[in-house]
């Protein structure tokens, strides 16, 4: 399990306990205080743990709920290759996910540690948390070239206390698991001393402690140990062979102890950056120096190269600041005879500019909603730039004027938030280009895009293309027909911008909704039924568009609907009446005149416009020189004078015919008597009324020969009964007529001679209400009519009727239409 560590020093601490000793509650509190709301922590876990081992519990730690880690959708971002740890979101635990090897992390850098952060979504939130790698002693120290020896050629006339560099060992752990010690296998002549470099590393050197006698021993061979303090402890080995020589008892000296240089990276390949310098005191051959660099660690034998002869220190590889910013390097000077010195070079690298940010995206949310508020965060940004000071400070922007702006959070990492509100109908995505720009000279920059989708809200009405509609249709429609269609459009999107269409329940009546029907997906209006223009001239209902969305917007427009009239009603008598059981007749006198005027036909179209439009025609006449039709108002005149030739009996057959196409008509038989006293008309007309009295009396009687006679009173009795019932309906005939709508309204006409049996001004009065099929007529009273009135029935006596009480006499009786 790894440990939690604070980030306040162990010795800050000692000192606020021993020295605020009564403050110590209080110290305690802001300690805890500073490490939660710092939102970091830190963990030191070993390194070579297994995959899956518990690093910590981080829920715990953050003070985090398990339920937050998941709806954030809690993650690790690190920004590189390789994430060593992995954040199990179910427990609130951080594990080992891959292998933690510290020398390939950090090489001899100490302590070791990495970064990462933990970032939850909804509301966005950033922790960090630092894990720190510990050594343990999984690497023994090592000798350059092991299994080659190290070899020496020494004089035997060298001094004692002359000291002999070695190879240092390696050992890629640190601290106490680092290398420690160096073993010399005994030996009489030489002994081991170990020096520190100012950087607290170690070197060597193996000191002649007596003089060497090549006669004695012209060969050594002894063997170097390195230790170091692990538990257990680690150790390499490596051969010295040496070889005496004769004579040659100076080494060689350099006139620094130690170099520095500085160095630019990015230096081209063969620069010449230093050049070091020693001398030796024999001459000759034995004062001969030779350069060379001593085996180094890690990259810098491949980056450096010397001459041998001068001691220039060229530039053999790539310097990269990024990488390493010090390099260190031995420098050996050794003569012909074997002797050798050595010293030290430091190399300071300097940094370019050469790295452009890098930039990340650590979460990004889109769609965004057009509702969406001030301040919303769209994205987080990690920005990094490998390159220090001024060439790693980073300026980020946003290409062209767009509502949005950038804010930095923590360090290195950026927010994208909105700056102004959004509307989707008007601009329905963002590309979005982030620019980080650092500090160099010449600066470096990187961008990228992001495309940023706006969601839709239902925030707009459907909109109907005009304020309102008009249409005709023609009455006597199909039922079904389609009349016209209503359009609306909404400018939301997907199911927003959905129309359905409906007949508004409130502003529309029973009697509308039963004409039409509306189809909502398309807006067609069709006529449920088939219109009479008789009975309704005009539909206004309204009609409401609205949108699928949550809460549902709608809008309303008026609908009128008017309803076209078709010839599809024929003429309708009003006057004379035409009844199956008595003749009607209009008396001319012998000594009317031309243009008498005998009487009128009066009828009405209960269509409208021309359709209603009626004309008169004389359709068949006893005599068609005694009598025309007037062709707009009906008035039936004589057209020459009335002779004694001219019969009692006159039977005109008249046709009243609207204007509509085609045209409807009907006919009406009118009998006119040609006489100057009742007598002649009695007689003539009661000749005709015996002929068909005598045929149907004497069928009559003989039935009744054959019945009993007992009855014969009683069928006397309802015979009388029946006339007297039925005389009494044909006066009030016209009462209870069912002649349709409106009514005609003939002119005001009279006789200009003066002789004519219409002798006076009718005065028709016509009352209708709006939107009625009933009408009342008030037919004014006629001066004297002589009118007859012939009844098959009776005996055959014609009765002339004076004064009578009927439609034409009484100014009172209305005619009403239904």
């Amino acid at each position: 399990m790894a440990t939690r560590r604070s980030t306040i020093p162990i010795s800050l601490r000692w000192r606020l306990f021993f020295g605020l000793r009564l403050q110590k509650g209080l110290v305690v509190f802001l300690l805890y205080m500073f490490e939660m709301v710092g939102g970091q922590i830190r963990y030191s876990v070993p390194e070579e743990m297994k995959k899956g081992s518990v690093i910590g519990n981080v829920a715990q730690d953050l003070g985090l709920d398990l339920k937050r880690l998941r709806s954030g959708r809690a993650r690790i971002v690190t920004g590189e290759n390789v994430q060593y740890t992995e954040l199990k979101t179910d427990k609130g635990i951080l594990v080992v996910n891959e292998r933690m090897d510290r020398e390939q992390l950090c090489g001899d850098i100490t302590p070791c540690s990495f970064n990462f952060e933990v970032i939850l979504e909804n509301p966005i939130e950033l922790h960090r948390i630092t894990v720190e790698v510990l050594d343990i002693n999984d690497h023994a120290p090592e000798f350059p070239n092991k299994d080659k020896p190290i070899t020496f050629e020494i004089s035997e006339s060298a001094v004692v206390g002359v000291p002999f560099p070695l190879q240092s060992a390696e050992d890629l752990d640190v601290g106490q698991n680092a290398l420690q010690n160096y073993i010399l296998s005994p030996n009489d002549n030489f002994i081991l001393k170990q020096h520190a470099n100012p950087d607290g590393s170690k070197y060597i050197e193996m000191v002649l402690q007596k003089p060497l006698d090549r006669e004695q021993r012209p060969n050594l061979f002894l063997k170097l140990i390195a230790v170091d303090g692990g538990t257990p402890q680690r150790s390499g080995t490596v051969n010295i062979d040496i070889t005496v020589l004769d004579v040659n008892d100076n080494a060689p000296i350099f006139n620094q102890s130690m170099y520095k240089a500085s160095v630019i990276e990015n230096t081209v390949k063969g620069t010449s950056i230093i050049t070091v310098n020693a001398t030796d005191a024999d001459s000759g051959s034995n004062g001969l120096i030779a350069y060379s660099l001593s085996k180094m660690k890690g990259g810098a034998a491949d980056i450096f190269r010397i001459d041998e002869n001068s001691g220039t220190i060229y530039v053999s590889g790539q310097i990269d600041y990024e990488k390493d910013r010090k390099y260190e390097v031995r420098v050996e000077a050794k003569d012909k005879g074997g002797l050798t010195g050595t010293s030290k070079v430091i190399f300071e690298v300097q940094d370019v500019n050469d790295n452009p940010p890098v930039l990340n995206i650590m979460s990004f949310s889109s769609p965004l909603s057009e509702d969406a508020a001030l301040g919303t965060t769209i994205a987080v940004l990690n920005i990094k730039d490998a390159d220090s000071e001024n060439n790693g400070q980073i300026k980020c922007s946003i290409s062209g004027k767009l509502p949005f702006k950038i804010e930095s959070s923590l360090t290195n990492y950026y927010n994208l938030i909105s700056d102004q509100y959004f509307d989707r109908e008007s601009l329905s995505d963002y590309n979005i280009t982030v620019t980080a720009t650092d500090c160099g000279s010449p600066p470096l920059s990187s961008s990228t895009t992001l495309h940023l989708k706006i969601s839709d809200v239902n925030d707009n009405a459907p909109v109907f293309d005009k304020n309102s509609y008009y249409a005709q249709i023609t009455e006597n429609n199909s039922p079904g027909i389609s009349i016209f269609v209503v359009s609306a459009r909404d400018s939301d999107w997907n199911q927003n911008a959905r129309v359905s269409y409906l007949l508004d329940d409130t502003r529309v009546s029973s009697s509308d909704s039963a004409y039409v029907s509306l189809n909502s997906e398309t807006g067609v209006i069709s006529a449920v039924r088939s219109f009479d223009y008789e009975q309704i001239k005009q539909l206004t209902f309204v009609v409401k568009a609205q949108d699928g969305g949550s809460p549902p917007l709608s809008s309303n427009v008026t609908v009128t609907i008017l309803i076209q009239d078709q010839n599809d009603n024929p003429p309708q008598v009003l006057y004379p009446v035409q009844t199956g059981g008595s003749h009607v007749a209009e008396m001319v006198p012998r000594s009317a005149d031309v243009g008498y005027l005998v009487t009128k036909v009066v009828a009405v179209d209960v269509d409208s416009g021309q359709n209603a439009w009626l004309s008169y025609k004389l359709h068949k006449a006893t005599d068609r020189a005694l009598f025309e039709v007037g062709l707009q108002n009906g008035e039936i005149r004589t057209i020459r004078q009335v002779t004694d030739k001219d019969a009692v009996k006159q039977r005109l057959t008249v046709i009243v015919e609207d204007n509509g196409q085609p045209s409807r008509s009907a006919t009406v038989i009118v009998n006119v008597a040609v006489a100057d006293s009742f007598p002649e008309v009695l007689s003539e007309f009661t000749d005709f009324a015996h002929d068909k009295e005598y045929n149907d009396n004497l069928t009559f009687y003989l039935v009744l020969a054959l019945a009993v006679v007992s009855f014969l009173f009683i069928t006397c009795l309802v015979v009388i009964i029946s006339v007297k019932i039925y005389r009494w309906r044909q006066s009030r005939i016209l009462y209870h007529s069912s002649l349709p709508v409106i009514p005609y309204y003939p002119p005001r006409y009279s006789d200009t001679l003066g002789t004519g049996t219409l002798q006076h001004v009718y005065n028709y009065e016509v009352c209708r209400t709006t939107d009625s099929r009933k009408s009342d007529c008030k037919l004014g009273r006629a001066g004297s009519q002589n009118v007859l009135i012939m009844d098959p029935s009776s005996t055959g006596t014609m009765q002339r009727i004076h004064n009578e009480k009927s439609i034409l006499d009484e100014p009172d009786s209305p005619l009403e239409v239904s």
